[in-house]
């Protein structure tokens, strides 16, 4: 049952936001986890957090996300940490897309920062 809400709560989302999901899902990311920032004063409505077990999975990730969105006419406005492949940030205005190691992640806590906002953990919605 829990995965059919989860379901439903990613079906209801921007398209933009289930396209970064399944393209972290595509790669394989773990704890996948989308923050609504919409009822708060944050500088946007969404984020999208996930995690890649080494950097060079992470950069994989980041740049299906980046790929599949260029293909809905989206392009980030900023990309930040790719050289390191840490903490990889997609600016894409309405959202911000994250992709870190787990110790980078758990280090800056952004869900625990964030902890007003609404959680969305999307990690056992299957891939399209």
């Amino acid at each position: 049952m829990k995965d059919m809400e989860q379901t439903e709560e990613l079906s209801s989302l921007p398209e933009a936001i289930r396209a970064s999901v399944l393209a972290a899902q595509d790669k394989k990311a773990t704890d996948v986890v989308v923050l609504d920032l919409r009822p708060g004063t944050a500088f946007t409505d969404f984020f999208v957090i996930c995690s890649g077990q080494h950097p060079r999975q992470v950069k994989a990730i980041a740049e299906s996300i980046e790929d599949r969105l260029r293909r809905h006419g989206a392009r980030p406005s900023v990309v930040e940490g790719a050289g390191r492949a840490e903490w990889i940030l997609l600016d894409f205005f309405d959202f911000v897309v994250h992709v870190f190691t787990p110790e980078v992640r758990d280090f800056y806590a952004l869900e625990r920062l964030w902890g007003d906002a609404e959680r969305l953990d999307v990690n056992s919605v299957e891939p399209a």
